[in-house]
């Protein structure tokens, strides 16, 4: 165990590396949550969507999951670049198991997600968000966002092992952020939606990791017990881990 704990660290190091390398990517990412806190969230404030309750305030939560979503999802097309550079060669041919090389690049994922929490809590602490400061909180939310990286990411992995080509890799994800951002109570709660897309949501790992971050970030409209939605997201994560250590090696085939 300490061996793999080692070698997923060494794996999740190397990733992290690149970031002090292109730090300006930080940045970028930051402009999406930032327009839709200072646009989408300030407009949808003067609808009166939730009565008597700030509306800022519901959205916070799910503008840090959604900026943590599409991040992760299309970090799978880093595997399909290292094989074309020869990388994941030399990783295949190293004795470090398979799970270590994808928790550790998973674990970089959420890593690189820390900033874009820093920046979001920021401008939410500028829009007069009720955001509560407690430091258990807080690392309860890091948690929640490791594991929705690591979830999200390793799904993209698995995603880039089998469809092998940037180009369908690219379609895919695409294809995948916009259902799984409006099919979570991201930007509404889920007792508005029609039956339908209600039941879809309960299926979504997004919708758990926004629960469990609007409890402790604002204190505010959980649905499920917070219990729940660290063990679904453990859960959902571990399982796709050992998904894609399984199929790591078919992404040179």
């Amino acid at each position: 165990m300490r061996q793999f704990i080692r070698k997923t660290w060494v794996i999740a190091d190397f990733e992290i590396r690149k970031i002090w390398h292109d730090p300006t990517e930080i940045l970028m990412r930051a402009v999406q949550p930032a327009l839709w806190l200072l646009i989408f969230g300030q407009v949808m404030a003067r609808t009166r969507m939730l009565p008597g309750e700030n509306y800022l305030d519901f959205m916070s939560p799910g503008i840090l999951a959604q900026s943590i979503l599409f991040v992760s999802i299309f970090y799978g097309i880093a595997i399909i670049w290292e094989r074309d550079l020869g990388i994941t060669h030399k990783f295949l041919a190293t004795p470090t198991p398979r799970t270590a090389l994808v928790l550790g690049k998973a674990i970089s994922a959420g890593i690189r997600c820390i900033p874009l929490m820093i920046i979001i809590y920021i401008l939410a602490a500028l829009l007069s968000v009720h955001i509560i400061w407690n430091p258990v909180n807080i690392i309860g939310i890091i948690i929640l966002l490791m594991l929705g990286a690591i979830l999200f990411s390793t799904l993209s992995l698995i995603i880039a092992c089998l469809v092998k080509t940037r180009e369908r890799f690219m379609g895919i994800g695409q294809l995948l952020t916009m259902p799984l951002f409006f099919a979570s109570n991201a930007i509404y709660p889920l007792d508005i939606m029609p039956g339908w897309l209600r039941m879809i949501s309960h299926f979504n790992p997004l919708t758990y990791m926004i629960d469990g971050m609007r409890l402790l970030m604002v204190g505010t409209h959980s649905v499920y017990l917070l219990p729940v939605d660290f063990m679904v997201l453990a859960s959902a994560s571990t399982l796709l881990v050992v998904i894609g250590g399984f199929l790591y090696n078919r992404v040179i085939i």
